[in-house]
């Protein structure tokens, strides 16, 4: 029986948006980065890539997939440029897989790229012609679900249907620090990341390669202190600790067939058992995740008894909190590296990342199968199923 597979990942460490290491990166440096470290990794000619996948979410539209390739003297390789919002990176790899299984493609590289510090600010004509500032919509505003506030709209909204207390999600919150910081320290993200040379503060190139989102000061205290976003909003409880981090960073999947990776020899980092994706009402999206992976469970015949670890991000700390309620998981084999709120969410690359460090993790726990899900904006989710 055919299978798709994923042969190698590479990502870049992940940079604080317009204060950060990665500041003054384009997206297409970070993109070529990965690429050419997944391909390198993956031991295949660059001429074999048939094409890339990069989820990119409001980043301009200018296919940075194929910037890249060519870029990269990959002429043979299409590219083309995913927006599931958040879950892009995890529905390029789904994209990848069902090319692969279809038989269509041989070899495909498969991931996301997030620039937030040097993202287009765009304009658009008003009825007299004149330019002024102008957002994408995510979907059609409302007061339930303001299409460019997601502390409401994802976060407050998910933490009022379940019942989230603040207490709970700082909590969560400074366990993701924790967590992040002790996978750093313990050097588990070293095999993922590739260094990027950026100028430091006092102009001096350096080789940017830890992930410099988590804080190691934080506390509960600290957490607990930080003003909320909406104090007119009675009982509003997300503040910018118990929320995602605006960030930077790439990350790349090299995938084939079991049948080519047997054939060449290739070490199988992991196999692609499921993908999925849903719609939502949008002022739910923050509680889209149980329904997703609900779905994606049921239609690769498996149960949540047998996942070992799961990915699932934190764009608020609402999302995971509420889904371990859902779903009756064991917070203890949820995000156990970290996620949003401290390794931070590079929008378009954090797929693609969850993936990556998800099959790390299992292989250091002797192999299993691995759920990442997501909310994405506009009401939506996506999820990936692995085995390592």
């Amino acid at each position: 029986m055919s299978s798709a597979v994923i042969v190698s990942a590479a990502r870049t460490a992940i940079g604080t948006a317009r204060k950060g290491s990665l500041a003054a990166t384009p997206a297409e440096v970070l993109a070529g980065a990965v690429i050419r470290e997944a391909v390198v990794r993956s031991g295949f000619d660059p001429d074999e890539i048939d094409d890339i996948v990069l989820a990119e979410s409001l980043y301009g539209g200018g296919a940075v997939a194929r910037y890249a390739a060519v870029e990269l003297g990959m002429f043979k390789a299409a590219g083309m440029a995913l927006n599931r919002h958040c879950a892009g990176g995890l529905s390029a790899v789904g994209v990848a897989a069902g090319a692969i299984l279809a038989g269509m493609e041989r070899i495909i590289v498969a991931g996301g790229v997030n620039s937030s510090s040097l993202s287009p600010r765009l304009q658009r004509p008003n009825v007299s012609g004149e330019l002024e500032p102008w957002f994408p919509a995510t979907h059609p505003d409302s007061a339930e679900a303001p299409n460019r506030d997601m502390s409401i709209t994802v976060g407050w909204n998910a933490a009022k249907e379940l019942g989230l207390t603040r207490a709970e999600m700082d909590t969560w919150a400074f366990r993701s620090h924790q967590r992040a910081i002790a996978a750093i320290d313990a050097g588990n993200f070293i095999g993922e990341i590739v260094p990027i040379r950026v100028k430091n503060a006092e102009g001096v190139e350096v080789d940017f390669k830890v992930d410099e989102h988590p804080r190691r000061d934080t506390t509960l205290e600290k957490l607990a202190s930080l003003k909320v976003l909406h104090p007119e909003i009675e009982g509003f409880s997300i503040t910018a600790g118990n929320a995602s981090g605006a960030n930077d960073a790439a990350s790349a999947l090299v995938v084939t067939s079991g049948e080519i990776a047997r054939a060449e020899g290739k070490e199988v980092l992991a196999t692609i058992r499921g993908w999925t994706s849903l719609g939502i009402d949008p002022a739910r999206t923050g509680v889209s995740v149980p329904p997703v992976v609900e779905k994606l469970l049921a239609r690769a015949g498996v149960t949540a008894r047998e996942i070992k670890l799961w990915e699932i991000n934190e764009a608020f700390a609402a999302v995971p909190l509420g889904a371990c309620r859902v779903l009756d998981l064991d917070e203890e084999t949820v995000n156990i590296s970290g996620s949003g709120c401290s390794l931070g969410h590079p929008i378009g690359a954090s797929g693609a990342r969850m993936i990556t460090t998800l099959a790390n993790d299992l292989r250091r726990r002797g192999g299993g199968l691995g759920v990442a899900a997501m909310c994405a904006g506009g009401g939506q989710a996506g999820a990936v199923l692995i085995e390592v």
